[in-house]
Order: C-alpha cells, then structure tokens, then sequence
C-alpha cells in the first residue's frame, strides 16, 4: 500500500485498483495524444468511440456472454434503474414481482408500488433481513412481468449463493455491490444493472446488461430519457455520456481480464472475506456477526460490537491503523467492512489483525 493511501472499507464510492488510478494518472492530461484530457475528449470522437465499445466487450467477454446481450451506460445511478425496469417491463396487468431482502430490493419495490405495478414474491423483512429468502419461499404473482432481485446487499451483508428459477418469467438483478466479483450463469438473467461506484469505478454511471430482446421495444408513451431502447439504438451516446466514468469502468473491466477473470477474482474474494469472517466467530462473541452464516456476503461483512461506545472507540482506532470506512449504515448499526475487488488481501489481513487486538484489548 502507497504511504499516504489508507485501506479503504467504504461502501460506494470505494477502493480501485491501484494500478488503475496510476495508468488514469498518467494519461490525465493528455489522453491518447489528442493533446486533451479524457474529461475534455468529445464522446463523437474516434478516440473516446474506441474506449466506449471496449468497455462494452470486455464486460461481456468476463461475463461469457454472446451477442444476443447488449451493454448500456446509463445516468441516475441503480436508484433511476428502479424507475426504468418498472416503466419499461411492469403494467397494471402484468405486476413485478420484488423479492425484498434488503434496503435496496424495497426501495425498487417501492417504486413500482408507486406505478401500482408491484408485488412482493418474498421477504425477509420479518428477521430485519438476516438471510436471503430461498427458492420454496419465492411465489410469483399469476401476472409476472419479471422476477427482481438485489443480489447482494450492502447495508445487512447478505449476498445470493443460488440462482433463482422463474420459467419463463424474466429474471432482473441489481448488482450494485457484486458486479463481476465471481463467475455466475449471467445467461439466466434477462436483465442485470449496477451502480458501478462500488465495485467498478466511480461514482456516475449505471451499468446495465440486458437481452437484446428486453430492450428493443419500450412503451411508447414513455419520456426518451427512460426508455430502454434509446440507449440501445443510440450505443449509449443519445446524449452526452459519463465519459470518464466509461473510461474508468474499462480500464476495471481490463484489469480484471489481466488478473485472470472472474473466477481468480471468486478466489480472492473468499478467502478475504475469511479472514474478517473468522476473526468474528473466533471472538467469543465479542464480535455478533449481521448475516445468517449461509447468506453472508464475500463483499460486505457487517457485525456489532458489545456497546456502541466501543464502536465508536473501534472507528477511530481503525482509522489510525488506516482502515477507514469500517462504520456501518445507521440502520444496522456496528461495523461493515466492504471488501469490494479492487480490496488487497493485506488489507483484509490487517482489519482481522485489528479486530484480534482491539477484542483482546476491550474484552
């Protein structure tokens, strides 16, 4: 780690990789010899057009999937993809079936409740979202329009292991927080968007991979900016894209090639999740983990402390050992630790360190 860089366990924005942020660094000012900087660059321009598309395929290349699916860039972050999906694929005959098992999931449920085209098919709201609800529990309305999950969710530490069955029902997944962490059966999902701020890039792109099929047509009484289909007929570039985002969510999706796809990726982030995992269940019970143990999440580890006094007194002490970020959502309270791609195994390492000393410290 840099000298003057911390460790940084934030949930969106959050870490990128090193080597990224340098290669950005030094082509800031003068990107591809244009005599511009990438900020500067016209998204007409030959050059921009280059990044633009390569993006596009290597997120399809790691995701293995073929030309029937399409890569979007959208603006409004996943919060506007809840409105979109809603808009674009429910009705009043035919509701989206919501699966809630976490902050995220009911607010996209939420918001097609507002169209009055919603539906819960699960939840595990009852239990303040401790595990994922299973495939028994799951019923789809008689009028699915589609099947939406959040994969893996942020604030509770909860994360899919399985992927749901919907026949011939759509399946529409919001990975945020997972996006390209591990190899998944991508083919079984019709529609796939994220927020690329917490495990691809920076904050002001929403990533959207979807069928063909799913985007060719959207309902016509529909303002232009929140149809499907003017992004797909238009490549993204109906008006000006988030550039530099696009640029940034490349050079992730290039550097995830070259460590060796998704599934050294699933390697890695196991075994760092490990280490702050086991530091919790071999402290007694001086650290009470969120997640039921087999919904847990290899991105996010969250986890309460005995008091909130040593929660805050753990923060500030984290901070000084340059691990920052570790202070969980108010409405779990505790810790989180996000563990995103772009986290080194040291600094995974370190936190469990932390964690040792601090319980032995404060026991």
């Amino acid at each position: 780690m840099e000298a003057n860089r911390i460790y940084n366990f934030n949930p969106g924005p959050s870490m990128l990789p090193l080597e990224v942020l340098k290669e950005a660094q030094a082509e800031f000012l003068n990107f591809q010899d244009t005599g511009m900087s990438i900020l500067e660059i016209s998204h007409r321009a030959k050059a921009y057009d280059e990044v633009h598309n390569q993006a596009k395929a290597d997120i399809l290349e790691l995701m293995g999937l073929g030309d029937d699916y399409e890569v979007l860039f959208v603006q409004g972050g996943a919060s506007m993809q809840f409105d979109m999906v809603a808009l674009n694929f429910a009705s009043a005959e035919k509701r989206g079936n919501y699966v809630l098992s976490g902050s995220f999931a009911s607010k996209a449920y939420k918001e097609a409740e507002i169209l009055g085209r919603g539906y819960v098919a699960a939840s595990s709201k009852d239990v303040n979202f401790k595990h994922i609800p299973a495939q028994e529990e799951i019923k789809l309305s008689d009028d699915a329009a589609y099947l939406h999950v959040c994969y893996n969710n942020t604030i509770f530490g909860t994360e899919y292991h399985y992927i749901p069955e919907t026949g011939d029902v759509p399946l529409i997944a919001d990975m945020s927080s997972d996006i390209l962490s591990r190899p998944l059966d991508f083919s079984k999902f019709s529609l796939i968007y994220a927020g690329v701020q917490k495990n691809l890039g920076p904050a002001g792109v929403a990533l959207v991979v979807a069928r063909r099929s799913m985007l060719e047509k959207s309902p016509a009484d529909l303002p232009t900016m929140l149809r499907y289909d003017t992004y797909y007929s238009k490549n993204s570039l109906y008006n000006t894209p988030p550039a530099f985002g696009i640029y940034m969510v490349g050079k992730v999706a290039k550097w995830l090639k070259a460590q060796g796809g998704l599934e050294v990726m699933a390697e890695r982030n196991k075994k760092k999740a490990a280490l702050v995992y086991d530091a919790i269940d071999n402290s007694n019970g001086f650290y009470a983990g969120h997640a039921d143990k087999d919904s847990r999440s290899f991105m996010n580890v969250t986890f309460r402390l005995p008091s909130e006094e040593l929660e805050k007194k753990f923060v500030a002490e984290a901070l000084e050992n340059q691990l920052g970020g570790v202070k969980g959502h108010r409405s779990v309270g505790g810790m989180r630790a996000s563990i995103y791609n772009a986290m080194p195994y040291e600094g995974c390492e370190k936190l469990a360190d932390f964690m040792e000393k601090f319980h032995k410290a404060n026991a």
